[in-house]
């Protein structure tokens, strides 16, 4: 039997967001398109944030200097972070959403957005597509493929409109 908490109990629905007019798009579109009409979902926006030596190691080799490296490059990176959460804030705030949780999670956007479904139990994760070409894809992997495959909740994928020229 349903208790009155129950009932009252939001289900979540989890954005994936990074520093990219894809992830901006994104979140506007969805809270245009769901929370404006019914804010019955509590939100939660994660953003995954690489650490210092993927980011290092994918430049390059690791060589000699890279210890001191590193420090410079977390930093760089807890500054994108940070700048990626204010600018979702900022999003909510002009929509009046209330009833958010904005978190950076260190790792592999794969993981981390089907982890924070785990975590938050959510029924739902937004994923912006950045509209790879098929090399490109084949090559980075693709987080909203990856997401749609292994989540285990429904995934909608928001794809930007392209300009027409």
């Amino acid at each position: 039997m349903a208790t009155s908490s129950d009932s009252e109990k939001k289900q979540v629905m989890v954005i994936g967001i990074d520093d990219s007019e894809h992830s901006v798009y994104a979140i506007n579109w969805t809270l245009d398109h769901f929370f404006a009409k019914n804010p019955s979902f509590k939100l939660v926006l994660v953003h995954a944030r690489p650490s210092a030596t993927s980011a290092v190691g994918f430049a390059g080799p690791v060589y000699a200097g890279a210890a001191e490296v590193l420090p410079i490059v977390d930093s760089d990176l807890k500054k994108i972070a940070a700048r990626v959460l204010e600018n979702a804030k900022q999003i909510c705030i002009k929509n009046n959403i209330t009833d958010v949780v904005v978190e950076a999670v260190e790792g592999d956007p794969r993981n981390v957005l089907c982890e924070a479904v785990e975590k938050y139990h959510a029924s739902v994760l937004v994923v912006g597509s950045h509209g790879y070409g098929a090399l490109k894809r084949a090559v980075l992997g693709s987080v909203s493929d990856y997401c749609a495959h292994h989540a285990h909740c429904s995934v909608m994928i928001v794809k930007k409109p392209k300009t027409k020229h």
